[in-house]
């Protein structure tokens, strides 16, 4: 990937100029490299961030707030907005080479650019790992929200006599086999209108929890809630601090989309210059997200306080009226079948790319069957495509049925990737393009930014781990009930 960059080219120029390389002016199919054009704006980058970043974290963020209380819980949502809205622009200068202008396609390919060496492996490792991750709990947590549309169907038909238990495993079977179909769609760029579907549903069951949420306050007429948050002595001072540090971890997960930052980059058209865009873009998704973040996590706890659930929507806070939760449910599921490809898109990229490099003889990985389709043009079937991305599912499925602790699993993800794909990266890229002197105030400003943020990537990852290990106390492999 990449091979042509030179890591030890450190001249920088300003990236955001609506210049580009030459070759730009060529065939009007292709772009400057000679790939097909891109489409891209900035609302179907806004939609492709809203469909990854408004996920079923927003439904934990209740919860969270709960632990931190209603000074601490708003002031770091918005905190973690301000600093992946900061740095994702960072990150969005570094798309195109310093020196030659030349695309990056890839998260990998902008670290090789800028930084070079030991760092591109370890990006790597922590990005794909990462977004192997969310597929885990994805899967988890649509199952989850499938499951309560039948029990509050099963609630409403017993007038809440029968408890309504079920196993999670079908509902995460009939998620993997749908995933396995769109799965097929060949890339990013094809994958436009599945966001916009998926990031309308994500503010429908965000409206959906919110008014419900106003509804609650509204009936009992009181704002419940601490400033401090949840109350030693409702629970032990130990668990307080492992579920604020927990919380962390939620909160750090609700906005991680840097991670696939340079892949919905590169899916936009130029000119403008696509870093001019990708901020735009990244404005218009964290404004929208935050607000609806605060709105959400805020009227929840308003209407929970200390007892919010973990998920507010599945965690059975509100029992009626049920068609709406159906409704919201149902809205969940749809946005998370959408979110799943958004996330796995780039780690199919790569692992295709790789194996074309690694074998570029091989008809099975190379060669496209076209498949004629009435009124469409025809789909080009891949047959390593085909077996590699179903092979991807299945086992993301299977470790789904393992390990369906999702608070735990969410707060673990969002603190792993957090600090190094959100701050560490973008920060370094930045100091080595603008040669940013060391001991600078511009510097130690910029590296306080990633010292604080390795410290709440820390005590977030204690905290999902200490969660994770009281649940295995009471775990039995395939045979999670609810």
């Amino acid at each position: 990937m990449g091979d042509n960059n030179n890591n030890n080219k450190k001249q920088v120029f300003d990236m955001s100029i609506d210049v580009l390389p030459q070759g730009s002016t060529g065939s009007k199919c292709l772009d400057d490299d000679g790939r097909p054009k891109r489409t891209g704006t900035v609302w179907t980058a806004s939609a492709h961030i809203i469909t990854a970043v408004i996920g079923s974290g927003v439904l934990s963020l209740a919860w969270a707030t709960a632990q931190l209380g209603w000074i601490a819980g708003p002031s770091v949502m918005f905190l973690f907005s301000s600093v992946t809205y900061y740095t994702s622009t960072l990150l969005a200068a570094c798309y195109r080479d310093p020196v030659s202008g030349k695309r990056n396609y890839t998260y990998m390919e902008v670290v090789r650019s800028n930084l070079g060496g030991f760092k591109v492996k370890i990006c790597g490792w922590v990005q794909y790992l990462n977004l192997f991750g969310v597929a885990v709990g994805y899967t988890v947590a649509s199952s989850i929200s499938m499951m309560a549309i039948k029990r509050s169907n099963c609630f409403h038909a017993s007038g809440g006599k029968d408890p309504c238990h079920m196993n999670s495993n079908p509902y995460m079977i009939a998620f993997g086999i749908v995933e396995i179909i769109l799965s097929q769609i060949p890339n990013f760029d094809q994958l436009w209108w599945l966001s916009i579907v998926a990031a309308v549903m994500s503010f429908t069951y965000s409206t959906i929890g919110l008014g419900l949420g106003i509804a609650k306050v509204a009936e009992t007429g009181k704002i419940k809630g601490s400033l401090t948050g949840l109350t030693v002595g409702t629970v032990s001072q130990t668990q307080k601090i492992w579920w604020s540090f927990q919380a962390l971890g939620d909160m750090a997960f609700a906005y991680s989309f840097s991670l696939i930052l340079i892949e919905i980059q590169d899916t936009l058209k130029a000119p403008p210059s696509e870093s001019k865009t990708m901020k735009k873009a990244s404005l218009v998704s964290v404004g929208v997200t935050t607000i609806f973040y605060m709105l959400c996590g805020c009227m929840g706890y308003a209407a929970f306080g200390d007892m919010s659930p973990g998920n507010l929507l599945t965690g059975f806070g509100f029992y009626n009226p049920f068609w709406l939760l159906d409704i919201a449910n149902a809205a969940i599921v749809i946005h998370l079948v959408g979110a799943y490809q958004v996330f796995c898109q780039p780690l199919f990229a790569f692992i295709e790319k790789t194996a074309g490099e690694k074998f570029p003889h091989s008809e099975f990985i190379s060669k496209d069957i076209k498949i004629p389709i009435p009124g469409f043009s025809p789909y080009n079937l891949n047959m390593f495509r085909l077996v590699w991305r179903t092979i991807f599912v299945i086992i993301t499925t299977l470790i789904s049925m393992l390990v369906p602790f999702f608070n735990d699993i969410v707060g673990l993800l969002g603190a792993l990737g957090f600090w190094p794909l959100t701050v560490y990266f973008p920060v370094e890229m930045y100091i080595a393009q603008k040669k940013i002197p060391k001991w600078s105030t511009r510097w130690l400003c910029l590296q306080i930014l990633n010292v604080s943020c390795l410290i709440i990537t820390i005590a977030a990852a204690a905290g999902s781990i200490a969660g994770i290990v009281l649940d295995l106390k009471s775990y039995k492999p395939f045979s999670t009930n609810y």
